[in-house]
């Protein structure tokens, strides 16, 4: 057993938190990008677009993010792909991220009037300047709050990333109880530095809920 004073303790964790940081933010903002492509597919495209997107969004909402985590790793292995746990984390991160924000967003674009839609046909607009100028600003106002709300999601769902090796908070927490045989007081500091994060971004994302529907 190692003897580890709480300092000691609490500063390993934080310099696992920046890799938690770290991937939360390339899973979201990747999936952000990942699912405004597949928005605009969905939109834009014909009926198979559609069909295809919808199929897509449902393959990740529908099984578990660990899961997701396993094939990323060990599943592109039987195709010859080594990866690592870094970046099989990222990359199943992403992709989970992404179904959930096109499925956000589809529906903050559905939230839009009708009207809107066709006040932008009479005046000849294209799809794409509809698009552009008429529906997806106000869908962004509108989409703000929960696109915020679930950063949230993301950042808790990096802790699944430990199970495929990535050395993250939750996996830090691990390797020091086991060094420690102190597991209430480090998964104690895990959860502290867990609500550190999350707080302030849940607390932002209902600020700017309230300030929505005041606007309106």
């Amino acid at each position: 057993m190692v003897d580890f004073s709480l300092w000691d303790i609490f500063r390993n964790l934080l310099l696992a938190l920046r890799w938690t940081v770290a991937l939360s933010l390339i899973a979201f903002i990747g999936g952000g990008l990942v699912g405004l492509l597949l928005l605009i597919t969905r939109l834009s495209g014909g009926r198979n677009s559609g069909w295809a997107v919808s199929g897509y969004v449902q393959l990740f909402q529908g099984t578990p993010l660990l899961m997701q985590l396993f094939l990323a790793y060990f599943g592109l292995a039987l195709f010859g792909v080594n990866t690592s746990a870094w970046v099989a984390a990222a990359m199943a991160l992403t992709l989970y991220t992404s179904a959930y924000l096109t499925e956000i967003w589809r529906g903050c674009v559905d939230a839009i009037p009708k009207g809107q839609w066709e006040a932008a046909q009479s005046l000849a607009m294209s799809f794409r300047e509809q698009l552009r100028h008429i529906v997806l600003p106000q869908a962004f106002r509108i989409a703000v709050p929960p696109t915020v709300g679930f950063l949230v999601q993301v950042i808790k769902g990096t802790a699944l990333a430990s199970v495929i090796g990535f050395i993250e908070l939750t996996k830090a927490g691990t390797m020091i109880t086991n060094a420690t045989f102190k597991p209430f007081v480090v998964y104690s500091c895990v959860a502290l530095l867990y609500f550190a994060l999350c707080f302030p971004v849940s607390l932002y994302a209902r600020r700017l809920e309230r300030k929505l529907r005041n606007g309106r």
